[in-house]
């Protein structure tokens, strides 16, 4: 408990108490059991220390936050042993990166998956039909967006252009030439106007972009985005999970815009804690630069806070998946 009050996971004992009361505020109870069951001396609490950081949102929880978000940002360059983003526009500037790009995807394991069709079938298995989700991205670990996907992130959208993500975007979508084209002519046409689309993206800035956006976020900003995210995804993450023997809740989150538009594009993600810190960190991300986006996944929460209650995760009780 010392070591989770050092880490501003949980309140001083002063804090504890109801007013004038020995009995222990209810709420410090399931934290406490909460950081019983998941924290592990010697290891990093990840996405769910981010949330207690952000649910609380003090500036001593919100500084931990904003640092230890950045350093998760920055770890993938640390794991390929890039030190320093190569800068500037210079010829070797941006062979620089492209190599630095090459090194992060180095014995990376992809996995293959058709993401819509994976879930189509096992709804199909329960009986039931989704409906198909029009330009979803089929893998978005398709090889195909690897290299295109590494570059952007180091360089930006000064080191990719728009004509090579959509050569990408046709390998890894083959059944959609049509869409494709249309978004080439958009391009196109927004090129002709001195417009460039890719340059207008949340990702635009690449990795230093990502990084200035949380540096520079105001703190109650901050951490209200990473409440959110974090809830969000995990609410996601339960709700998939109780829909194999409840299949109208899949039914009902696929019916929803935000499922094309979040949930299968980023914020279903694969088994473990580090994939969901991953998708809570990106979504925070474009949840502070996208306030049309913000406010749609903030709908998306009080939908699935209503399949939550109507599909209890236990039979006799209410809300019971989404509050643990």
């Amino acid at each position: 408990m010392e070591r989770w009050q050092q880490n501003s996971w949980l309140p001083k004992p002063s804090a504890w108490f109801e007013p004038d009361s020995p009995t222990i505020q209810p709420h410090i109870l399931r934290r406490a059991l909460h950081l019983a069951i998941t924290a592990r001396q010697g290891r990093g609490m990840g996405w769910i220390g981010w949330h207690l950081w952000a649910a609380d949102a003090t500036p001593d929880g919100a500084q931990r936050l904003r640092t230890d978000l950045v350093a998760s940002l920055k770890r993938p360059l640390a794991r390929a042993g890039v030190d320093k983003i190569p800068t500037g526009n210079s010829d070797r500037a941006f062979k620089a990166r492209r190599a630095a790009a090459t090194r992060m995807l180095r014995n990376r394991r992809l996995p293959r998956r058709d993401l819509d069709e994976t879930l189509r079938a096992h709804a199909a298995e329960a009986g039931l039909e989704l409906p198909r989700s029009p330009g979803a991205l089929p893998n978005v670990f398709h090889r195909a967006l690897m290299d295109p996907g590494a570059r952007l992130l180091l360089g930006g959208a000064a080191d990719l252009g728009s004509e090579e993500l959509l050569e990408a975007l046709e390998q890894a979508m083959p059944n959609h030439t049509e869409m494709i084209e249309r978004m080439r002519e958009e391009h196109r046409q927004a090129e002709l106007a001195g417009t460039d689309l890719l340059a207008q993206s949340p990702w635009a800035q690449g990795l230093p972009g990502m990084v200035r956006t949380v540096e520079t976020a105001d703190d109650r900003n901050l951490c209200h985005a990473v409440h959110t995210c974090t809830l969000a995804t995990g609410a996601l993450h339960d709700l998939l999970r109780r829909s194999s023997a409840e299949p109208q809740i899949l039914a009902l989150l696929t019916g929803d815009v935000m499922w094309r538009q979040w949930a299968v594009s980023g914020g279903i993600t694969p088994e473990g804690a580090p994939g969901l810190a991953a998708v809570a960190l990106i979504n925070t991300v474009q949840y502070l630069t996208e306030p049309d986006w913000a406010a749609e996944l903030g709908r998306y929460m009080s939908l699935m806070h209503a399949l939550d209650v109507a599909y209890p995760a236990h039979p006799g009780t209410l809300g019971g998946g989404m509050e643990v």
